[in-house]
């Protein structure tokens, strides 16, 4: 799960992160009564969705005076955001964070992620803040600094020290940078974080260390034991047909393809998708059923895929070993009795009574291909489109 910016910046400061005063208006005049508060002659007012590259697409304005606060709040909230993160439909503003100007002397990048090839959360840093780290890995990779975490350590003192004196940091910056990393990590064990990125990491001119933008995302699997986490989703920023998904306890992501895939294991449909393109199609999802595919599952599984307008042929595939191939084959003629499927439909079951199951699916009377493996499966739905 993914939280805005002035989201993260609360859990941040929690934790004794340093970042700039501000909070979140949802109206103009929420704006300008945020400006009175903070006071001074500078603010910046920066559209919240959850997408980068919000300043190149104009989600982020200065402003010098609090009627100009009020003014640039006016046009932001409500207005539909473009960046390259967004893609060309873009998304719409219902807030903004008014927050304090800050006099900035140097931008740097801070951000930790787990490096899965070695089981260990990864302190990444950089000179180059305010890029994407993206395109500084593509191109200058020198510049990313990496210090790794022993789990059963935790971020040493000295470690952040290390990545204080490679950016470039001395004197009290060096104090500063310290107490800011240790705090940042922290924050992300804490809280369950898959992801924290510090974009850009300011240096003022008075040599603080404060966070000037941050992102957060959290692992959904441990959410149930943060509530004040999970009352921060905003549901407007994700996909319609995910939201749908996870109410009814379904692994669903879009992708941009034409088949539609519904598959039981996690595995299984990373294996039936690639196996698709080898095949010269397109996967327009990941949906995991899970272990038990029964009658109400599969439903909910064809209601989604269908959904989605791109979809213009849907491959099932499911072993059966938790449940009998008989049973789910019983479970998708059930559950395609009550709903319109106008999509060509092929379908693959392995495992445990395989064979009874392809001879229900045969005399059910339904247009279903039913496919004896998952390469014919493949073939058969690319050549149906």
């Amino acid at each position: 799960m993914n939280i805005h910016e002035y989201q993260a910046k609360e859990i941040l400061q929690r934790y004794g992160v340093a970042v700039p005063r501000g909070k979140a208006a949802f109206s103009a005049d929420e704006a300008e009564a945020v400006a009175k508060e903070l006071g001074g002659d500078i603010f910046v007012v920066k559209a919240q969705i959850h997408a980068g590259g919000r300043g190149k697409g104009g989600g982020v304005k200065l402003a010098k005076s609090v009627q100009e606060v009020r003014e640039i709040a006016e046009k932001m909230i409500g207005m539909n955001l473009v960046t390259h993160q967004t893609g060309p439909e873009g998304k719409k503003v219902r807030c903004v964070l008014v927050g304090e100007g800050i006099n900035i002397a140097r931008e740097l990048y801070l951000g930790i992620v787990l490096d899965r090839s070695v089981s260990k959360l990864v302190i990444m840093a950089s000179t180059e803040g305010g890029v994407e780290i993206e395109k500084v890995a593509a191109e200058t990779p020198e510049k990313i600094f990496k210090e790794y975490v022993e789990p059963e350590l935790g971020l040493q003192a000295f470690q952040a020290r290390r990545i204080a004196f490679k950016l470039g940091l001395e004197g009290d910056q060096i104090k500063h940078a310290t107490r800011f990393i240790l705090a940042l990590y922290r924050a992300f064990v804490d809280s369950d974080a898959s992801l924290a990125e510090i974009n850009p990491l300011v240096v003022t001119d008075r040599g603080e260390v404060v966070a000037l933008d941050a992102k957060i995302g959290f692992d959904d699997n441990a959410l149930y034991r943060h509530k004040d986490i999970q009352e921060m989703r905003d549901i407007h920023e994700e996909d319609p047909l995910e939201v749908k998904a996870s109410e009814h306890n379904l692994n669903y992501i879009k992708l941009d393809g034409n088949v539609g895939c519904m598959v039981n294991g996690a595995g299984l449909a990373m294996a039936t998708m690639d196996i698709i393109k080898l095949a010269g199609g397109m996967p327009a999802n990941f949906l995991d059923v899970g272990g038990g595919a029964n009658v109400e599952t599969v439903r909910n599984g064809f209601e989604i895929i269908l959904s989605d307008p791109n979809v213009k042929a849907v491959l099932v595939n499911i072993f059966g070993g938790i449940v009998r191939c008989d049973r789910v084959a019983k479970g998708i003629i059930e559950a395609a009795k009550t709903i319109d499927i106008k999509a060509p439909m092929v379908i693959r079951l392995e495992g445990t009574n395989a064979k009874e199951a392809a001879q229900l699916l045969k005399e059910s009377g339904m247009n279903f291909e039913v496919a004896d493996s998952l390469e014919n499966a493949a073939r058969t739905v690319v050549g149906l489109i």
